[in-house]
């Protein structure tokens, strides 16, 4: 359905332009590179047809592909955002083609010893005979989410070389900063217009998920006194030993390396401190709402008992709720995940229904006011010099918002 040469040109362009966002910044976007990308789409779109195109002045890109049935239809939308991770560097990305994979070792850099084995990243058997690229080992890919991007904007151009395709008004949008946790918050659900949407953002082929942790963010204070330590008997208080304590009460086995599936955890993502002052930077996660509701009332508990150890308030604890599951707002229109379900069945591809061990863009645009699941984009090992994509996988996914939209023209005539 897809020309395999063209979605691959498209991906590589796109990957190429450095899009990296910054946590330490409080524009929108996060930086200025991300303009780039933004325009050289806004630009695309028109380019191919495309309706309504707008590009705001936080770099939000907008686009309608008119309905082309006379039926009124539910408009819907697809997602995408073209930052990427400040985790690994996106900077002079050089990806490599490695076609007819034959299910070995790819070295990525020779020079440095950088190799992608199946036997540590057992996922790329998937794609024994198939075309992937990879990094050259240096930068990050920016599958995440340059692929999905790239899916969106090659569904669209098959849909309009293709009329005879039924389907309804069909909404597209490009986001700046889903990297640093931002990408949904200047999205404007009203403008946008869509009964419902999907982000085309997960991993491997077949992914379809409604669910994904509830998060917040903690940040644990502790104050001790400074003493001179030839003189400190009785005087000084050790933040770093209260530190210890706090990090050493928190349940050891639940944290991101002993947990899986629904299992939530405690994450210390940062420390620092002195005898002085402490400070320990914290993720919590977890699916179930109660769960959820607890690990941060354990973390409020446990500050108060060291404090009454101490007789004083020692340390405390500011807890900051990030994004929510949203299952709770998908439940209620599942037959938006049957679509994409039956879609994927059409097209020969497996659904893997599971839940996100993560966040989305998806998940706060649901508690936005627009259901949004999320489907596969085909990338593996994002975020780092190990990310891959297949070339099919896009193919796929390009296939499948076809098949979504014309199926949802069909069940709702």
């Amino acid at each position: 359905m897809t020309n395999k040469q063209r979605i691959t040109e498209r991906f590589l362009r796109y990957v190429k332009i450095d899009t990296q966002s910054n946590p330490n910044s409080e524009k929108t976007p996060s930086t200025e590179k991300q303009w780039d990308l933004a325009r050289l789409l806004a630009d695309e779109l028109k380019e191919m047809g495309m309706a309504e195109v707008e590009i705001d002045e936080n770099a939000y890109v907008m686009a309608t592909l008119p309905k082309n049935i006379s039926e009124d239809v539910p408009v819907i939308g697809f997602v995408s955002h073209f930052d990427t991770s400040p985790d690994f560097s996106g900077t002079n990305v050089n990806p490599q083609i490695i076609e007819d994979y034959n299910g070995r070792d790819i070295v990525l850099n020779a020079a440095k010893n950088i190799i992608l084995s199946p036997d540590y990243f057992e996922d790329l058997q998937q794609y024994k005979g198939q075309t992937i690229i990879t990094t050259d080992g240096t930068t990050l890919l920016g599958a995440d989410d340059k692929a999905g991007i790239t899916e969106i904007m090659t569904a669209m151009q098959y849909l309009l070389d293709n009329p005879d395709i039924p389907h309804g008004k069909i909404r597209v949008c490009f986001t700046p900063d889903e990297e640093i946790g931002r990408g949904a918050h200047k999205f404007d659900i009203e403008k946008f217009g869509a009964e419902w949407a999907y982000t085309m953002d997960g991993s491997q082929i077949g992914e379809l998920e409604f669910e994904n942790f509830n998060a917040a963010s903690a940040v644990v204070k502790i104050s001790g006194k400074s003493v001179h330590p030839g003189y400190a008997k009785d005087k000084m208080v050790n933040s770093i030993y209260i530190a210890q304590d706090f990090i050493n009460s928190l349940p050891r086995l639940e944290t991101p390396e002993h947990t899986e599936g629904r299992q939530g955890f405690f994450h210390l993502s940062n420390i620092k401190g002195d005898v002085e002052e402490s400070v320990l930077e914290y993720i919590i996660r977890d699916h179930d709402k109660e769960h959820f509701e607890a690990r941060k009332e354990m973390m409020r508990d446990l500050a108060s008992e060291i404090c009454s150890q101490y007789e004083e308030e020692i340390i405390s604890v500011e807890i900051k709720d990030q994004y929510f599951n949203m299952k709770e707002k998908i439940e209620p229109v599942m037959h938006i995940v049957d679509i994409a379900e039956e879609a994927m069945k059409s097209l020969n591809i497996k659904p893997l229904l599971k839940p996100i061990r993560g966040g989305t863009d998806g998940a706060q645009l649901s508690y936005m006011g627009l259901p949004c699941p999320n489907i596969f984009a085909g990338g593996h090992n994002f975020h780092g010099k190990y990310e891959y994509v297949p070339v099919e996988s896009m193919q796929k996914a390009a296939e499948v918002i076809v098949q979504i939209a014309k199926l949802t023209s069909e069940k709702f005539q």
